[in-house]
C-alpha cells in the first residue's frame, strides 16, 4: 500500500522561511530510518504557493488564480510517499513524523492513502498510463 503524507504549509513556510536546523535534522533522521526499513518511495518539498497557480472550474468555466494564496494551511509544502504493508503500519510511522513546525509551533502533516493499479477503477487509465509509459502507481 502507498501513502502520500502531505506537510501542510505554515505563513512562515509559504513565505519562503526556511525551517530551523533542528526541523530539518530531524526529517532528515526520519527519512533515513524509513529508507532502512525499506518504506521510503519519494520526498520533496514545494516552492511556495507564490510561485504557483490554480485552475478553478465551474463547468466548462475556467478561472485563473495565481498565487500567493491566502490559506497556508491549504497549501502543500511538500509531501513524503512510503510503501507499508498496512493502514496500521502507515499510521505507526506517520506518528513518528516530526512537528514540520519550526520552533515546534502548530503543524500538521495529512496522510492518503494513493490509488493502486490493483484498485478496482471504473475505467481504463491505468492501462493507458502503462501503454504511455507513466507511473500510474
Amino acid at each position: 500500500m502507498l501513502f502520500m503524507i502531505m506537510v501542510k504549509a505554515t505563513a512562515e513556510s509559504d513565505a519562503g522561511e526556511m525551517p530551523d536546523e533542528e526541523l530539518l535534522d530531524a526529517m532528515q533522521r526520519f527519512h533515513e530510518e524509513l529508507y532502512e526499513a525499506g518504506m521510503l518511495m519519494e520526498a520533496t518539498g514545494l516552492q511556495t504557493s507564490a510561485a504557483g497557480w490554480r485552475i478553478r472550474y465551474d463547468g466548462e468555466r475556467q478561472e485563473f488564480i495565481e498565487g500567493p494564496f491566502d490559506e497556508p494551511n491549504r497549501v502543500i509544502a511538500g509531501y513524503t510517499i512510503i510503501r507499508a504493508d498496512s493502514r496500521e503500519q502507515a499510521l505507526e510511522w506517520t506518528r513518528r513524523f516530526p512537528n514540520p513546525a519550526s520552533g515546534k509551533g502548530r503543524g500538521e502533516i495529512e496522510v492518503r492513502r494513493l490509488m493502486e493499479v490493483q484498485d478496482e477503477l471504473p475505467s481504463d487509465a491505468p492501462a493507458l498510463f502503462r501503454q504511455m509509459d507513466v507511473d500510474f502507481r
